[in-house]
């Protein structure tokens, strides 16, 4: 049987970036203090210059513009095509990145996971929508006014976050939202 639980976004905790060129607000991670001892993290991070990111060796990243007009990514020497809103976009955490903003500040969701220790799959979804997941945890993101999911309401960047399930989940979504499945890793 899965435990449930709704992270709402005014209660997210706010932290430095390892960098310390910026800020995160924590959505939710499975294990770990700080920026040590995850095997996933989930975040929202405010971008309001062109710059490095972080690294996070043996990590992988997948990374979304959630608002502003977007940003152009750089990954080990090699420019990206631009990464326009609600776009996922992975590479590998120990990867030298920086960032180019398009028009102006942005925000972006971040999906950070070891490899080694989680499989994931991360998709955007919009309307009214149904999904079967044998993935341990699930998680789902809001990124509208309301989302609707599993009898609770979600408001904008709000999470909602499933965990031990051991069968087949059936979950139906309503409202524009980031689907994320992670199961430990064979």
């Amino acid at each position: 049987m899965s435990s449930m639980k709704v992270w709402r976004a005014a209660d997210y905790i706010r932290m430095p970036w390892k960098n310390g060129g910026g800020s995160t607000e924590e959505i939710t991670r499975d294990a770990g203090e700080g920026l040590d001892g995850f095997g996933w993290r989930l975040s929202i991070a405010d971008i309001v210059e062109s710059g490095g990111f972080s690294t996070f060796a043996g990590y992988q990243r997948i990374i979304t513009v959630l608002q502003g007009s977007g940003m152009v990514l750089t990954v080990d020497g090699e420019e990206q095509l631009g990464l326009l809103p609600l776009q996922p976009f992975p590479f590998k955490g120990d990867s030298q990145v920086a960032c180019r903003l398009i028009g102006g500040p942005i925000r972006d969701f971040n999906l950070i996971y070891s490899p080694q220790r989680y499989q994931a799959r991360l998709q955007w979804m919009d309307g009214t929508q149904r999904f079967f997941s044998a993935a341990h945890t699930v998680l789902v993101f809001s990124v509208a006014d309301e989302v609707k999911v599993l009898g609770e309401r979600l408001n904008r960047h709000d999470c909602l976050q499933l965990d031990g399930n051991t069968g087949l989940l059936d979950v139906s979504v309503i409202g524009r939202c980031c689907v994320i499945e992670l199961t430990a890793a064979a």
